[in-house]
């Protein structure tokens, strides 16, 4: 991170200065309204925003919370430890942690060279994100939809990307675009534009991200079974054209109906399912977005019968490919 930025970032903020002086914790009120500590957004951002970041601060313990946004801490120097579902989790500079809207957890104190930033996200704010990699990417919907998903089910997603150059680039640009937007006042266009500008650099962002995302972690009962999962993903991801669970098995040196079961219990839906899924999300791109024939794009997604695609296609869509082509035809976004 450019050192003038770090300079600026690492000031001692007033609440801190309060802390240092004798303050005890932290000022619930800054943050929450009521008496359940739920970290409120609207004493954070500012109206029609759906962005924002602060400095985390230092030097006082956060007791356990949750949030009713989605939170993105990135570490810019130093390191911060989370204990999440009794686990302690040390995240680290250049690092990046996701936490949904039902995450709790609690924040050890941080010392005066540990600068890390929260970003203040509004679930809506990553419409973009995944207008830009879930068209058809069955892991950017996993990863999307644990942050949005409607459950009270706490997730986190942690990512180990200090030495992907051009993610700390794109993060480093937001934060700087960010704080500087707290320094000059801006009407509701100014506004408008950029939100849009930090949506789609957050959607660049998820889109580096895909590439390290089966080695990333998350809460789930089973850590292994959820690396295999990801893992899976990934494969169909890369291979849908040719992909068998029988190969993938013996890459995870896992039997078929093991592995299967492992997948099923993780995401509702087995490998055939999935892989199907991919199969159909890709035909439906290149149905809207070329004017390759049907018969040339069922090859291209590695269906060798014929009819047995025009019947899943019909199944799910309840209408033949090429009545799907004639009404979504230039389509800028199918959501599937």
């Amino acid at each position: 991170m450019h050192q003038k930025l770090l300079n600026l970032l690492g000031q001692v903020t007033e609440e801190e200065q309060r802390i240092l002086d004798g303050q005890t914790g932290i000022e619930k009120r800054l943050y929450a309204s009521g008496e359940e500590f739920t970290i409120d957004y609207t004493k954070l951002l500012e109206t029609g925003q759906l962005i924002t970041v602060r400095t985390h601060t230092r030097f006082a313990h956060f007791p356990l919370h949750r949030h009713n946004y989605v939170e993105v801490m990135y570490v810019c120097q130093g390191s911060v430890t989370h204990i999440i579902n009794h686990k302690r989790l040390v995240v680290r500079q250049g690092e990046l942690l996701f936490l949904n809207q039902y995450t709790k957890h609690e924040i050890l104190p941080a010392g005066r060279e540990d600068i890390a930033i929260n970003f203040v996200i509004l679930p809506e704010f990553l419409d973009v994100a995944s207008e830009m990699i879930g068209r058809n990417n069955v892991l950017a919907d996993f990863i999307v939809n644990t942050l949005r998903k409607d459950s009270l089910r706490g997730e986190y997603l942690y990512f180990r990307v200090s030495d992907v150059l051009q993610i700390q680039n794109l993060i480093e640009n937001m934060i700087y675009s960010l704080v500087a937007l707290k320094w000059h006042a801006v009407d509701s266009v100014e506004l408008q534009t950029l939100n849009r500008i930090n949506q789609t650099t957050m959607g660049l962002v998820f889109m580096y991200l895909l590439e390290v995302a089966p080695k990333a972690e998350t809460m789930a009962p089973d850590q292994y079974e959820n690396m295999i999962f990801m893992t899976s993903l990934n494969y169909i991801e890369q291979n849908y054209r040719t992909a068998t669970l029988t190969e993938l098995s013996e890459g995870l040196h896992l039997p078929d109906h093991g592995l299967s079961r492992m997948i099923k219990k993780t995401s509702g839906a087995n490998f055939k399912e999935l892989l199907q899924r991919k199969r159909l999300n890709h035909a439906v791109q290149l149905l809207c977005d070329t004017d390759l024939t049907i018969n040339d794009i069922i090859d291209a997604v590695g269906y060798d019968n014929h009819s047995y695609f025009h019947r899943i296609f019909r199944e799910r869509f309840h209408m033949t490919p090429r009545e799907f082509r004639e009404l979504h035809r230039g389509d800028a976004q199918i959501h599937l």
